[in-house]
């Protein structure tokens, strides 16, 4: 597996590739036990990466095609990646919809804990779920991150006169 760090406007972003493509996308960079590449000597899913991330944050890029990895998980975790993935951009659905969604209208706290799970924030949208009536909850990287993803996602979408 291949790391870089990539800086972003919510701090240094760890991204891992292997052979299959993106595995992992980090907060706060790479773990500090692992050896990374310098961007400009990787190749394939992580200059990829880098550019679509890039993309994002500009906000010229609403959604990812990058090749992915298996990301493991339990079947519910799956489940509910799966549904966050459907999330468009700009929009956000509750733990609870989301457990709903998965049949299991009891587990928004259990959706929590799959989203905290979630090895691909960004790529997967996870900060697009929230509490009941929208309230901010429940982020691995942070409410401040958060916020500012939606933030951007918002004032895009504004600019683009998608909410007239």
């Amino acid at each position: 597996m291949r790391w870089v760090s990539l800086p972003s406007p919510v701090g240094d972003l760890g991204v891992a590739a292997d052979e299959q493509g993106i595995r992992y996308v980090r907060f706060d960079g790479p773990p500090e036990d692992v050896a990374t590449v310098d961007i400009g000597d990787a190749d394939g899913p992580l200059t990829a990466a880098r550019d679509q991330l890039a993309e994002y944050f500009a906000g010229e890029r609403t959604d990812f095609t990058l090749p992915l990895s298996d990301r493991g998980g339990s079947r519910f975790e799956r489940a509910v990646w799966d549904q966050i993935a459907a999330i468009g951009y700009g929009d956000t659905r509750t733990y609870g919809s989301i457990a709903a969604a998965v049949g299991q209208p009891e587990a928004a706290q259990a959706v929590g804990i799959a989203c905290n799970r979630n090895p691909l924030p960004l790529v997967v949208p996870c900060h697009r779920v929230v509490g009941a009536g929208g309230k901010l909850v429940g982020f691995g990287g942070g409410l401040d991150r958060k916020r500012r993803l939606l933030d951007l996602e918002a004032r895009v979408r504004l600019n683009r006169g998608e909410f007239w």
